[in-house]
């Protein structure tokens, strides 16, 4: 792969090296500790691009465009956004040491073609950090919409829920290019703020979120299973990797081990405090909306859709997986890298192991 993005397997490595010093016993007053009860009744952490800011992304967009490049040839340098910088240092900051998600408003799509939609939205995450793949395949800018055909397919391509999960990099990012009929709203939910209060509600099953799930990989990347721990938790941080439906459909994988009560009690339990609706928050993304989440502080779902009948006005969001630049100390780097370590061994185990 060329040096400008990242291939699954080193993305997920990146995401999943989380270090870990041990189980935090008190809830945890971090900025990304959000109730979705509270930023309801506020409108401050929507962001919204100005007349100049908007003037600015169209000619990034053409001067993209005119270099003739594919987008996976593109630097930053080739997306000018002089104006925009230090917004996007604050909205990295926010996503990486903050409150954990950026809505922004007003990108001008509704004048853009697809692939001037596209070229914005990778020039966009050029910026932010390094964009990664999102499956086996490579895709690298992926097309959330109902695909309407059957078979073996992601619930992204279908108008169904999707229950809250995380995806294998540090940010994902939306950017809305037409909204559904009805439904289809992004839910989203502080995963420190599902753990503090997992910690109220149920605090004999907190030690489980740090010990490993078997996580259905739906046979990618050659293997049935690997063993991921939900939770880790070091230099203040926790970072968090939820993802039950897949934790679920590992039990009945041959060599899986079923659910004891209390693995299955713990994952009803989070499951149910994310679904509260004083804890989550939703967002009706409509065009021009870019919704920006960390996988470490956040878990995302949404809600079933019903789509316009005419192909052209159908439901449709770009999807990018971004990993951030690492700000890490240098023994916190360290423990970093033998998480990184840890894990590759036991991907590497689980495929010496598979039939």
């Amino acid at each position: 792969m060329g040096a400008h993005y990242r291939s699954l397997r080193r993305q997920t490595f990146h995401y999943l090296a989380r270090p870990h010093e041990g189980v935090p016993r008190a809830p945890l007053t971090t900025a990304c500790a959000w109730r979705g009860e509270e930023l309801r009744r506020r409108g401050d952490w929507i962001e919204r691009l100005d007349r100049a800011e908007v003037d600015e992304v169209k000619g990034a967009v053409a001067a993209a465009r005119a270099t003739g490049r594919p987008l996976t040839a593109l630097v930053a340098a080739d997306f000018p956004l002089p104006g925009l910088c230090e917004r996007i240092a604050r909205w990295r900051r926010e996503l990486a040491r903050g409150r954990g998600f950026v809505l922004l408003r007003q990108v001008p799509v509704a004048g853009w073609s697809g692939a001037e939609a596209e070229t914005f939205f990778w020039g966009l995450g050029l910026h932010l950090g390094i964009p990664g793949a999102q499956n086996p395949r490579g895709d690298l800018l992926g097309h959330v919409r109902d695909e309407r055909k059957g078979g073996d397919i992601r619930l992204y391509e279908t108008a169904q829920d999707i229950a809250f999960h995380c995806d294998a990099a540090d940010v994902v990012g939306l950017l809305c290019v037409h909204a559904a009929r009805r439904g289809g709203a992004s839910r989203i939910a502080s995963s420190v703020t599902v753990f503090n209060e997992l910690l109220r509600r149920a605090p004999r099953l907190v030690e489980r979120l740090f010990q490993p799930f078997h996580l259905d990989t739906h046979g990618e990347g050659g293997v049935r299973s690997v063993l991921v721990p939900p939770c880790r938790y070091a230099g203040g941080e926790l970072r968090t990797f939820w993802h039950s439906d897949y934790f679920r459909s590992a039990e009945g994988i041959p060599g899986v081990p079923a659910f004891t009560p209390d693995e299955r009690a713990l994952l009803d339990t989070y499951d149910a405090i994310a679904a509260d609706p004083a804890i989550h928050l939703d967002m009706e993304l409509e065009p021009g909306d870019v919704q920006l989440l960390s996988n470490h502080s956040q878990i995302h779902a949404r809600t079933a859709y019903d789509d316009w009948p005419e192909p052209e006005r159908r439901r449709h969001l770009l999807r990018l997986w971004l990993s951030l630049p690492s700000s890490r100390g240098g023994l916190l780097a360290l423990r970093t890298m033998a998480s990184g370590l840890s894990l590759m061994r036991s991907l590497v185990a689980a495929q010496l192991a598979r039939p």
